[in-house]
């Protein structure tokens, strides 16, 4: 029969990164709840959507969660409800007692609120992973890795595996991340600082996007396990485990090439402010695209939108090369290319108003390329 008490902000922060691998519209409806797993120096929280599980361990050492077990045990409790319940409590500390099978009471000031439980034994169990020799990476530099590469990863369900961000380590220390929708393509490698044993793994760009909403850059460090069909993210207080994607990636450095018959270098920061105010005009037709018009003089952005009105803005380069051309393309896919680009300058070169263009950054044109398709028109 569990009975602890803890600070209730402590627990609710807890609980709030718990809730996270929790959706709302679980098919399984015992995976609505939160496991709580109560042992004498320690309170684990459990969440998963199935796809995606989240481990919150809180310690009685930590001394911030103010944590106390008299009496330990484990039960299920509806996540959303049990939340906005302990939210609403009165004071700094509670008190958590089951006071019958699959019943608990909660205790805080002057107010006393009955819950019911579940048996923790209809909670399908994670799956057990092999622990040892763990890839170590630093959470800052694999979440910047996400922030350059998931965006470019499709949100369309009929290829399942562009929904995902291929990872491949080679030579014990190389690591390269990259992620299509077949539209574009974001393209980032690597050094690490330590080796590890080489992998080929397409890991769930929503999973991705968790795993930085739920590791703070506080953590400084996470360990990285993988089997064949997950993958667990480890810290000291969070065990982060996600679902592997199945099937082959497509080979995606054939769509790479050095060749180039126009190259424009701009600013990052004043490019991407003229195609958001494109953007504008652009979103309000369907389909609509940007006419980027390049001569020896000058480089002009055009929007035609019958129904709102039209831009033709002329863009400042810092540098350009090579012949004329006019080409089109979704303003919304440079957008997002230049927001994942970290340098003050990009360099663009195109082929042909037909091929794929490529962006680089000025300072780091060997590890980060992007691709985009242009669109064909009239």
């Amino acid at each position: 029969m569990i009975h602890f008490s803890i600070n209730k902000a402590f627990f609710l922060q807890a609980l709030n990164a718990t809730k996270r691998a929790i959706s709302s519209k679980n098919a399984i409806p015992i995976l609505s709840s939160f496991k709580i797993e109560v042992n004498k120096d320690a309170i684990t929280l459990t969440g998963s959507n199935g796809q995606i599980s989240i481990e919150t361990i809180i310690s009685s050492n930590n001394e911030d969660a103010g944590l106390l077990v008299s009496q330990t045990g484990a039960i299920l409790l509806e996540a959303n409800f049990f939340t906005n319940i302990v939210s609403s409590l009165p004071d700094i500390i509670f008190e958590f007692k089951e006071i019958e099978q699959q019943q608990v009471l909660l205790v805080s000031g002057k107010s006393e609120i009955t819950l019911k439980g579940k048996d923790v034994s209809h909670y399908p169990r994670l799956q057990e992973m092999e622990t040892s020799q763990p890839l170590v990476l630093k959470t800052e530099l694999f979440k910047t890795l996400i922030s350059e590469t998931a965006f470019a990863a499709s949100h369309q369900e009929s290829r399942p595996i562009l929904t995902g961000v291929h990872f491949t380590l080679t030579n014990n220390n190389e690591l390269k991340a990259v992620a299509t929708d077949s539209h574009r393509l974001s393209q980032r490698k690597m050094t690490l600082d330590k080796t590890s044993a080489n992998f080929d793994v397409v890991i769930p760009s929503k999973s991705l996007r968790e795993f930085s909403s739920v590791f703070s850059d506080a953590v400084e460090t996470i360990e990285v396990f993988f089997s064949d069909s997950q993958m667990l993210f480890r810290s000291d207080t969070i065990n982060f485990y996600t679902r592997l994607l199945e099937g082959n990636y497509p080979d995606t450095d054939r769509l790479l090439t050095n060749q180039s018959e126009t190259t424009l270098v701009f600013s990052t920061g004043a490019l991407r402010q003229a195609m958001e105010r494109a953007f504008l005009v652009s979103n309000a037709t369907q389909n609509g695209t940007v006419k980027l018009e390049i001569t020896s003089q000058k480089v002009t952005a055009h929007v035609n939108s019958p129904e709102v009105g039209k831009v033709n803005e002329e863009l400042d380069v810092l540098e350009s090369s090579g012949s004329d051309l006019t080409i089109s393309f979704n303003p919304t896919y440079l957008i997002e290319s230049l927001k994942a680009l970290k340098s003050e300058t990009v360099e663009i070169h195109f082929i042909s108003p037909v091929r794929p263009f490529t962006l680089l950054p000025a300072d780091d044109k060997e590890n980060f390329i992007q691709l985009i398709t242009p669109v064909r028109t009239n």
